[in-house]
């Protein structure tokens, strides 16, 4: 059987709420005003470095301050990751059900590793996956196809199902040519009609059926 791979901030996750927490306090030690919770949501998906970019450039930044303000938010943010952020409804669920159907999961995301694999455990969801890929993982971080096709490899196959919410996921689904499923409910920022997807959902408990119609499980 394919494995199923998923995004995780915006997809599994609503994580936004300990980002803005974690945004907040790095303008604080530096002086300046927070952001409200809905432009943190819009900085999100590229992984920490270009979110930092978009923190900088809302606030005006000089760019020289780019590698200790992605440090410091690191900081803020590891310290703190998970207490704000919760599953989306449903998903745990629809992870029981798919795994009970035999579907190997994983997880590829643009968060780093290190807070992805502790959000992970502190929601208790790190039983589901036997691959973890995070956007400093390797060199390169998605929509380059090569994460995800590193997270297939952790997982013993040459394919999968790509379960995201955003742009950055449907563009690393196509650039890799395999299926994508997306979660009409995350932080794209697009129209649903300008997005390539092979199918949609926006409650998990729809999401074990669209997997075995693509699939052709009984």
């Amino acid at each position: 059987m394919q494995p199923l791979i998923f995004d995780l901030d915006g997809t599994l996750i609503d994580s936004a709420p300990d980002i803005h927490a974690a945004a907040n306090k790095l303008m604080a030690s530096i002086g300046r005003p927070g952001f409200e919770l809905a432009e943190v949501k819009s900085f999100i998906g590229n992984g920490v470095p270009v979110l930092v970019e978009r923190v900088m450039t809302a606030r005006d930044l000089p760019t020289d301050q780019h590698s200790d303000l992605v440090a410091s938010f690191l900081a803020y943010y590891e310290a703190d990751s998970s207490t704000l952020t919760r599953p989306y409804p449903g998903a745990i669920s629809a992870l029981h059900a798919l795994l009970a159907e035999g579907y190997r999961l994983g997880i590829c995301t643009n968060k780093p590793e290190k807070p992805t694999r502790r959000i992970l455990s502190d929601l208790g969801m790190s039983r589901f996956f036997g691959a973890v890929v995070g956007g400093d993982t390797l060199s390169v971080r998605k929509p380059n196809p090569e994460p995800l096709a590193q997270t297939i490899n952790l997982l013993g196959s040459d394919s999968c199902i790509y379960i995201g919410d955003s742009e950055i996921d449907a563009d690393t689904a196509k650039n890799l040519g395999v299926p994508f499923v997306l979660f009409t409910e995350g932080y794209r920022k697009s129209k649903l009609e300008d997005l390539e997807f092979d199918s949609s959902f926006g409650d998990f408990s729809a999401l074990p059926q669209i997997i075995s119609a693509m699939t052709g499980a009984d």
